[in-house]
């Protein structure tokens, strides 16, 4: 694989600056540090820990839209199988000893018995070969009923990884090292009067977010006010591009 550094982001903070160095692989990834850890946002909105052969996809809401069908919302039913197209691409593409799903796989607790039974096959197939971990999300499970019961792998609350705390959930204040989901961060950036929405990463270079990774996943823009107070500095939005990566700085950011 072959990295080219393409410039070094500095974003000011009431203390202190901060500096993300940035660098480009021939996929199209862009590599960062976080905490010290080299990790690269694949354009697939997945993340890459190279050091612990770790594949990272968070929010793939499985089955979401034969959930929004069942009351009365028709959409067409192809999501859960662009979702598991793209993963597999990125497993294939990969081959991790670890394959992290961070939470909210499923868009609710009863998806695997609508699932179609090839589907469900390519899911409990994600385990062969690999070490399979499930960080349970708050559409995983609702009420006491569960949908990662009966499936390969591990659950888990949260995973360490070195210098990284993986979990589904941003934790509020600051989470040195914290590698989580659930907001579904999305850029805007507006020029000559076109505004451009992107699914995102966002990070300062000390936690970092993921984009959800379902192909029916909404987005909250990063400047809503709930990813205020999460990060010690304004954060960096690695946007999602055609095969590409795109760092952003706050600055140029735009709310909806």
């Amino acid at each position: 694989m072959r990295w080219v550094r393409v410039r070094a982001e500095t974003v000011e903070t009431p203390i202190t600056p901060m500096s993300i160095t940035l660098a480009r692989s021939d996929c199209g990834a862009l590599w960062i540090e976080l905490m010290g850890e080299p990790v690269a946002l694949r354009p697939s909105g997945a993340l890459w820990i190279e050091s612990e052969g770790a594949l990272v996809a968070g929010d793939l809401h499985l089955e979401k839209g034969s959930s929004y069908a069942r009351g009365g919302q028709l959409l067409p039913p192809y999501d859960t199988i662009a979702t598991l197209d793209r993963l597999q691409a990125e497993v294939d593409a990969l081959n991790p000893r670890l394959l992290v799903l961070l939470g909210d796989t499923f868009h609710d607790p009863r998806a695997l018995e609508r699932l179609h039974p090839e589907d469900a096959r390519r899911v409990t197939g994600l385990a062969e070969g690999r070490t399979l971990v499930w960080a349970e999300g708050n559409h995983d499970t609702r009420r006491g009923e569960t949908a990662l019961g009966d499936l390969p792998g591990e659950v888990v609350d949260q995973l360490a990884l070195g210098p990284l705390t993986l979990r589904h959930e941003p934790l509020p204040g600051a989470q040195p090292g914290e590698v989580s989901g659930h907001l579904h961060p999305c850029a805007k950036v507006v020029a000559a009067g076109r505004g451009v929405r992107r699914r995102a990463f966002a990070t300062d270079g000390r936690r970092l977010i993921l984009p959800a990774f379902g192909a029916y996943a909404g987005g909250l823009n990063i400047c809503d006010a709930a990813f205020a107070g999460l990060f010690e500095a304004p954060p960096l939005a690695g946007a999602l591009g055609d095969g590409r990566v795109h760092p952003l700085p706050f600055s140029a950011l735009c709310g909806d």
